[in-house]
C-alpha cells in the first residue's frame, strides 16, 4: 500500500503543480520551468512529439540552446554512486549549435563522457560495448575497430557481401512483391536484410532473415526491437526513479524487457561460441569482424565479444535501415530528385557499360555524386540517431555563454540541427540534395561535421561511415536501376517512432513497380 501511495504521489505531483503554479507567459523562450517539476509538464504534454517540440524550442533561443530541468538534484553517497534528491532539480542543456558541437565532441572532449547515467541505462542490452563506454574500456575497443575499419581486405569484403546479399536476397524478394502487386512494408524488408548483411559481415553467420528460414534470427531481432523501444523509453520517463522501481519489482515494461534481453543474449552468445570455436581451428581464415576482435587477447572474453556484436548489431542494421527507410519515402515524394539520380546511373552505366542488373562495384559507386548527395540530404532531415547523450566532469562554459555544471547532463540534438534556419538557411526544412553538390565541378561538397553531426565527429567519429555509405548506396543504385518504389496514400510525413533510432510508426508501406 505505501509503495502505491509514492507511485500515486509522483504521477499526481506535476499535475498538481502544472495547475498550481501561474505559468510562465507565451513570450518564454526555452523550455518553461516550474518550481519543484521543472520542465516536466512540457514534456508530459509533447512526449508523443518529442522530436519536433524541441525543434520548435531550440529554433527561437537565440543561441539554439535551452536547458531542460527535471525533479532530482545528484549528490555523491559513500559509494561513489549518483543519488536523486526529489525536492531539487537537475539540469540539463539541449543545444542545436554546431560550436557548442565542437567544443563537446572535439575542444573538451574528456570533459564530456557517456557518463555513468548514460551508460546505466543501456548497460543492460548494451553492456559495455563501443557505443557504451568510456575511458580505456572505450579507447581499447576504439583502437582495435579503427585498425580493422581501415584495410582495403574488409572494404573488399563488404563488397562482396553487399552485392551477394542484393543479388540473391532483396531483388528476389522486391520482383516478388512486384508480381503480386501487393503492398510491403519496405521498413521491415530493409531491417531484414541489413540484419542479415551485418551478420555475415561482422560474425560471417548466416541469418537468413530475408530468406528462407532464419528463425533463430527474425526472434532475435523482434526481441531486439522491444528492448531497443524499451530502452530508449527510459530516456522519456516523468520521473527517473520510475523505471528503477519497476526493474526492481520485475513488473511491465522492465519484465518484458528482461525476457527480451535473455533472447538477445542468447542469441549473441551462440554466435560467439561458434566464432571462438572457429578461432581456434588450425584453418582458420575469416575475415569478419568478431574473429579480428578474438585474435586480441584483451578483447576476447565472452562477454565483452557478446556486448561488442550487440553494439555490430545496433550500428549496422538500425542505422542503415532506419536511413534508407525515410530515404525512400522522400524520394517517393520528389519525383524529381529520382530522375537526377536516374540520369547519373544512365551516364555511369554507359561510361562503364555496366549493364542493368549488375550491382555496381566500388569505383563505380565512387562516381555517383548526385545520389551520395541525396541520401546525405535524407540523413540531414532524417539522422538516424538523432540526438547524443553525454554527461559533464567539471564545470564549463559553452562556446555560446550556457554554463554547464560539474555532473549535469548535456545533449546535442542533429534532428534539430538539420532543421534550424541559423545553419542550413531558410530552406532549411525542404528536401535538397543540390546544397551538397559543388557548382563549380559537379562533385560531393562535404560540410563541417560538427554542423552535420549525423556521423558523430571527433574522437568518436562514426568509423563505419565509408562502408554505410557504400552499403547504401549500392542498395539504392540497385534497386532503382530495376524498380519504382510508390509509397501510396496521404503525402504527410509518417509518425516518427523514437527507439533507439529514428524509424517509421507502423512501417512503410509501399508497392513495387518493375522500372520500363
Amino acid at each position: 500500500m505505501e509503495f502505491l501511495i509514492i507511485i500515486f504521489f509522483l504521477v499526481s505531483l506535476p499535475i498538481f503543480i502544472f495547475f498550481i503554479f501561474p505559468r510562465q507567459p507565451s513570450s518564454h523562450i526555452g523550455f518553461k520551468s516550474y518550481p519543484i517539476v521543472g520542465s516536466l509538464p512540457g514534456l508530459v504534454k509533447n512526449r508523443h512529439r518529442f522530436l519536433d517540440w524541441t525543434v520548435e524550442i531550440l529554433s527561437e533561443c537565440p543561441t539554439q540552446t535551452a536547458v531542460f530541468r527535471r525533479p532530482g538534484n545528484r549528490q555523491f553517497n559513500k559509494k561513489k554512486k549518483f543519488a536523486l534528491g526529489p525536492l531539487a532539480v537537475l539540469s540539463r542543456p539541449w543545444t542545436a549549435n554546431p560550436a557548442n558541437v565542437e567544443f563537446m565532441l572535439k575542444t573538451k572532449f574528456d570533459s564530456f563522457p557517456k557518463g555513468e547515467r548514460f551508460i546505466s541505462l543501456l548497460e543492460d542490452l548494451l553492456g559495455r560495448g563501443i557505443f557504451n563506454s568510456d575511458g580505456e574500456m572505450w579507447w581499447k575497443q576504439r583502437k582495435t575497430a579503427s585498425y580493422e575499419f581501415s584495410t582495403r581486405s574488409l572494404r573488399d569484403f563488404v563488397m562482396t557481401n553487399v552485392t551477394v546479399e542484393i543479388n540473391t536476397r532483396l531483388i528476389p524478394v522486391l520482383s516478388a512483391a512486384a508480381t503480386a502487386g501487393k503492398s510491403i512494408d519496405l521498413q521491415d524488408i530493409l531491417e531484414r536484410f541489413a540484419f542479415d548483411n551485418i551478420c555475415k559481415l561482422a560474425f560471417n553467420v548466416d541469418a537468413g532473415c530475408l530468406g528462407d528460414g532464419g528463425a533463430d534470427g527474425v526472434e532475435f531481432m523482434r526481441a531486439f526491437d522491444t528492448a531497443a523501444t524499451i530502452i530508449s523509453e527510459r530516456f522519456q520517463s516523468v520521473t527517473p526513479y520510475s523505471w528503477k522501481i519497476k526493474k526492481k519489482l520485475d513488473i511491465g515494461s522492465e519484465k518484458l524487457l528482461r525476457e527480451s534481453i535473455v533472447t538477445v543474449h542468447k542469441f549473441a552468445d551462440d554466435i560467439v561460441r561458434h566464432t571462438i570455436d572457429q578461432a581456434r581451428s588450425s584453418n582458420n581464415t575469416n575475415e569478419d569482424l568478431l574473429s579480428r576482435f578474438i585474435n586480441i587477447e584483451e578483447m576476447n572474453s565472452p562477454e565483452l565479444l557478446r556486448d561488442i556484436f550487440i553494439s555490430f548489431i545496433l550500428a549496422g542494421r538500425d542505422t542503415t535501415s532506419s536511413a534508407l527507410s525515410w530515404f525512400f519515402w522522400l524520394l517517393s515524394k520528389h519525383p524529381e530528385v529520382e530522375n537526377k539520380i536516374m540520369q547519373e546511373l544512365n551516364s555511369i552505366r554507359k561510361r562503364t557499360g555496366k549493364r542493368i542488373g549488375e550491382v555496381y562495384g566500388y569505383e563505380e559507386l565512387k562516381l555517383m555524386n548526385y545520389l551520395h548527395a541525396a541520401i546525405t540530404e535524407s540523413l540531414r532531415l532524417y539522422p538516424p540517431v538523432p540526438v547524443e547523450i553525454m554527461s559533464c566532469v567539471e564545470d564549463n562554459v559553452l562556446p555560446d555563454g550556457t554554463f554547464v555544471g560539474k555532473a549535469w547532463g548535456i545533449s546535442y540534438n542533429a534532428y534539430a540541427m538539420g532543421r534550424m534556419e541559423s545553419i542550413w538557411g531558410k530552406g532549411c526544412d525542404r528536401f535538397d540534395p543540390g546544397r551538397w553538390i559543388d557548382e563549380t565541378n559537379g562533385g560531393f561538397r562535404g560540410e563541417n561535421p560538427y554542423k552535420f553531426p549525423v556521423f558523430h565527429a571527433g574522437p568518436r567519429m562514426c568509423l563505419g561511415k565509408e562502408m554505410a555509405y557504400t552499403q547504401m548506396k549500392s542498395i539504392v543504385a540497385a534497386v532503382l536501376d530495376r524498380f519504382v518504389v510508390e509509397v501510396p496514400g496521404k503525402k504527410e510525413r509518417p509518425e516518427i517512432r523514437l527507439s533507439m533510432t529514428l524509424r517509421i510508426k507502423g512501417g512503410l508501406f509501399v508497392r513495387i513497380h518493375e522500372r520500363t
